[in-house]
């Protein structure tokens, strides 16, 4: 692991994979950090120099006042790239690492080589769904956040998938009952006031979509809704819920890859 310092804080960062391969950054989603991308990280730092960090909030990372909002968390983003010096990088993100994608595309697309928005949409939930949560977590404190992890294993992963692999469902349940619930609060706002409805036609780098048949968060019918948007945009659909490059593994892995390559 290492940190980067920036005007408020440390940003927790983790590369893999060699120093000349094309760098591709992973964004993690609402209430996980980078290690959500384990599955992952073996087979693409093969091909690529695997950047992947914890979201303000989130992890090792910085825990500053909310609310925050996407276009903060997308200067993260780029205060890493600029700290390394990396002119340019493909982006992978899900959920809302997915809406922080969609800022890079739409404000900086000039810094992505391409771009795959996993399991997200150009807006995410309504105000009052989140206002409830914000509202939940922040009065709760710390077991808020363990109710919240029990009661995610239903939205991130099919019944099948969680009954079978309950050890790796648990492990990525956990991310959420060990975030900090300031940090939690402060990104739910940041997903609540993110809508890109009306600028995704923006976007002109190569875009993956990849949406999860029973995603109830961000549906099939979101995924679509981008790649009609996004001129050119790809579209992939796998059995699963919310976090599909865990629940799906090597076939999530492999398509990525495939899309990268011929970028």
């Amino acid at each position: 692991m290492a940190h980067l310092q920036l005007a408020d804080g440390v940003l927790n960062y983790q590369i893999d994979g060699p120093q000349e391969a094309p760098v591709l950054v992973l964004s993690n989603s609402l209430g996980t950090d980078l290690g959500m991308w384990d599955t992952q990280v073996a087979a693409w730092s093969k091909h690529f120099r695997v950047l992947r960090y914890d979201t303000r909030g989130h992890g090792g990372s910085l825990v500053t006042a909310g609310p925050y909002s996407i276009a903060q968390l997308g200067a993260d983003v780029l205060a890493l790239l600029d700290a390394l010096d990396i002119a340019k990088a493909h982006f992978v993100g899900l959920s809302m690492g997915g809406l922080i994608g969609q800022w890079l595309g739409i404000n900086a697309g000039s810094r992505l080589l391409s771009l795959t928005l996993c399991n997200t949409a150009a807006k995410i939930g309504s105000d009052e769904v989140w206002n409830t949560r914000i509202d939940t977590v922040l009065k709760g404190g710390r077991q808020a956040m363990v109710d919240l992890r029990d009661a995610s294993i239903a939205r991130w992963f099919t019944p099948a998938f969680a009954e079978a692999h309950a050890a790796q469902a648990q492990r990525i349940t956990q991310m959420l009952a060990q975030t900090s619930p300031e940090g939690y609060a402060a990104n739910c706002a940041a997903v609540r006031d993110a809508d890109y409805r009306e600028q995704l036609k923006a976007i002109q780098v190569p875009t993956l979509i990849v949406a999860g048949t029973a995603d109830v968060v961000t549906t099939p019918e979101h995924g679509r809704f981008m790649q009609n948007a996004i001129e050119g945009a790809h579209y992939v659909e796998f059995h699963a819920a919310h976090l599909s490059n865990v629940e799906i593994g090597e076939p999530f892995t492999a398509r990525v890859v495939d899309f990268l390559q011929a970028c």
